[in-house]
């Protein structure tokens, strides 16, 4: 790096390393507080807007994105589900979340236009994000003086500040930051991945269906009643080349409900990729002035639609703090963020990691006794009135917890 004398030195009051869904919604959050802050992306914008990901939110989510002023197309284009299917071979179950829940929903939205809506809305604002940086590192987390150094186009800036917001996902180098005898990192690898399919094709059904079929589990999904979404239970060792569209839709048939796999019309993909399937945590979420937001900090399952969520609710809890720092000099709140945010996080993971176990074939990982144990379990939450309700508490989203 080069020497110090020689950075473009500036200030802000908040550095958010991340431009996903979470860094850009905890910007415009910030700023509408009258909060300065800057973001540092290490891709391109564009790069951000390829990656394609779940588009299930709750309605803590969906009420944040409203209170940024960004939720315009959300409200306008995206569909309000009042329920979810689980079915088992042939047989399907209603889960009806707004009646179980008493008026929750789901809004189905896709990530990538939650993430352009943000986009848009920041530089519409004329608020500062910086794409395409290398070698972002954080300084000086624990003193009184953070700063974060950059590089760009071959020149080295430094960006004092306040507070840093690690937004860089599982990978990125604000986890790392934390030395390693100040976290603790829980984590369990499942032996299967997702393989997704896009396509330009009515959706199977008006709301999504977790199947559990003796072939695996699969997901009817989709982002609008023209664009579907479609997952397979595969091993880890399959690629997405072994997986021509024609044999995806094959197997897809054989694996939803005879009534849906009937109204199933194909088409080619527009994008196809495979997920390997994790849960992980880090402990504790803040270290000094540094804070882990979303895949930062944690990992689920995609099981549940858990991960942007709980990823929400992180954002909730930091700009809900850093409100009360700069409006109220309120400072003793900042111990509160790990404790609130792990309590909400170690929740989803284990829905998360339920309905994982519930539904998928582990095949040889598991024996004969614990596979009839989750069909049981599954059967009886499914049968049962309070049972289906814990489900659709889960589904649709506990409350948000206030900061004190």
């Amino acid at each position: 790096m080069s020497n110090t004398k020689t950075m473009k030195t500036r200030k802000t009051q908040v550095v958010i390393i991340g431009a996903g869904p979470s860094g850009l919604l905890l910007g415009q959050l910030l700023a509408k507080q009258g909060i300065e802050n800057i973001i540092l992306e290490r891709v391109s914008g564009e790069y951000v807007l390829g990656r394609i990901r779940a588009g299930v939110l709750e309605q803590g989510f969906a009420n944040l994105v409203r209170e940024a002023g960004v939720a315009h197309n959300m409200d306008t284009k995206g569909e309000v589900h009042e329920g979810v299917e689980i079915a088992f071979n042939d047989e399907r179950i209603k889960v009806n979340l707004k009646e179980l829940t008493g008026g929750d929903t789901v809004v189905i939205y896709g990530q990538v236009d939650i993430t352009r809506d943000l986009m848009e809305a920041r530089s519409a604002a004329g608020l500062e994000s910086v794409y395409e940086v290398s070698n972002t590192q954080p300084h000086d987390v624990t003193g009184e003086h953070p700063y974060v150094t950059y590089e760009k186009d071959g020149k080295t800036f430094k960006i004092e500040c306040d507070y840093i917001a690690g937004c860089d996902g599982f990978h990125g180098v604000s986890r790392q930051t934390i030395p390693k005898e100040k976290r603790v990192e829980y984590e369990k690898v499942y032996p299967f991945g997702w393989l997704g399919l896009l396509s330009e094709t009515p959706p199977v059904n008006d709301e999504l269906i977790y199947c559990k079929s003796d072939r695996g589990f699969a997901l009817a999904s989709l982002r609008s009643q023209v664009l579907s979404r479609y997952y397979l239970q595969v091993p880890l060792s399959d690629t997405v080349e072994d997986w021509s569209d024609e044999a995806f839709w094959e197997e897809l048939k054989k694996r939803l409900p005879k009534s849906a796999a009937e109204k199933l019309i194909t088409g080619p993909s527009i994008e196809k990729s495979i997920v390997p399937l994790r849960s992980f945590i880090c402990e504790p979420l803040q270290y000094g002035k540094l804070f882990l937001v979303g895949d930062a900090g944690h990992i689920v399952p995609p099981t549940g639609a858990k991960g942007l969520n709980l990823a929400a609710s992180d954002v909730a809890a930091l700009y809900e703090i850093l409100t009360k720092v700069y409006k109220e000099n309120n400072t003793e709140c900042i111990a509160q963020y790990s404790e609130i945010c792990l309590r909400r996080i170690w929740n989803g993971v284990r829905f998360s990691w339920w309905m994982t176990n519930m539904l998928h074939d582990f095949q040889t990982t598991k024996s004969a006794f614990d596979t009839r144990i989750a069909t049981s379990e599954a059967r009886y939450y499914l049968s049962s009135e309070a049972g289906k309700k814990v489900i659709a508490e889960q589904y649709a989203g506990l409350p948000y917890e206030k900061v004190k």
